[in-house]
């Protein structure tokens, strides 16, 4: 379901990464690296929203290069900080999303809103939003239309434990049909989503 090959990421004289290479399918996968490595870059350029200087994904089968229409419908993107626009409201920013994937939002997605406590600010616009409230909007997202990929940075900021058992629900849940790629320094969140770590040396050596 995710599936990149041979990325690379420089900034002028500074490497980032190099020749990473990844393949898999149904699952949670958690990138544990330390602070700096370019984690929030690679998540960036496996969502489509920063270019690889090298290489190439494949979402579902899509390559972003070759057809990054098809490859981003089939993808949910849940960056740290999450603001589409300032001025869109919660519930706009769902049917958005659904629009945009065929989908409706179903009583199922209002229920996930409801666990995650949106409920009282779907009618808010993202500018008045907390960080986390945000965030929420953005995971809630994931189970709009028939994705195959959720990559999220550090998804577990800004959560408090509520929001953070609800969220494994999600992620445990999505990961049975879905691949769950995502950062977190959180070693028990991790640890609760059952997900597989790695690293870029695992990255790297893959190739």
């Amino acid at each position: 379901m995710l599936r990149f090959e041979n990325l690379s990421k420089r900034y002028g004289d500074r490497v980032v990464f190099t020749g990473l290479n990844h393949d898999s399918t149904a699952g949670c996968i958690a990138l544990n690296d330390e602070s700096g490595t370019g984690k929030s870059t690679l998540l960036a350029i496996l969502a489509g929203a920063l270019t690889a200087d090298t290489g190439d994904v494949w979402i579902g089968g899509h390559s972003l290069n070759a057809a990054p229409a098809a490859a981003k419908s089939l993808l949910t993107y849940v960056p740290e900080d999450c603001m589409p626009s300032p001025d869109c409201a919660g519930r706009d920013y769902l049917q958005r999303v659904a629009a945009a994937r065929n989908a409706t939002v179903s009583d199922a997605t209002l229920a996930l809103a409801d666990r995650f406590g949106l409920t009282p600010h779907l009618e808010k616009r993202f500018e008045q939003m907390s960080f986390g409230t945000r965030k929420k909007f953005f995971l809630t997202s994931a189970v709009l239309g028939e994705t195959r990929v959720l990559i999220a940075d550090e998804p577990v900021g800004g959560l408090d434990a509520a929001a953070r058992a609800v969220l494994v629900d999600l992620f445990t849940t999505l990961g049975q049909t879905r691949t769950v790629f995502f950062s977190s320094y959180d070693e028990a969140f991790t640890e609760a989503c059952a997900a597989a770590r790695i690293s870029f040396a695992d990255l790297a050596q893959r190739g």
